[in-house]
């Protein structure tokens, strides 16, 4: 009997260690897909500061920083919420 609780100990730790390794390798791919969506999430928000800076007749950093265009800075964060939802979303799948 008590060689074959040895045997089920020795079962269990192994589960254990399997398990402990996958969960190492399962967290370092949620980890790689973070990164890779952030850094598509920077790349969109680029692209869509880039056209919205085309779309308007006018320059968005001289508007905020020169005039303290607050209107305009609430476009940006509206922006910047919106990229940031989608990607989020895209994330959670």
């Amino acid at each position: 009997m008590k060689m074959n609780s040895m045997f089920q100990l020795t079962d269990f730790l192994l589960a254990v260690a399997g398990s402990e390794s996958s969960a190492v390798a399962l967290l370092g791919q949620h980890l790689l897909a973070a990164i890779v969506f952030s850094i598509v999430g920077i790349i969109v928000f680029a692209v869509c500061l880039f056209a919205l800076e085309k779309i308007t007749p006018y320059s968005i950093v001289n508007e905020i920083v020169e005039e303290h265009n607050v209107a305009m800075s609430v476009v940006v964060g509206a922006l910047v919420l919106g990229v940031s939802i989608i990607i989020g979303a895209a994330i959670l799948g």
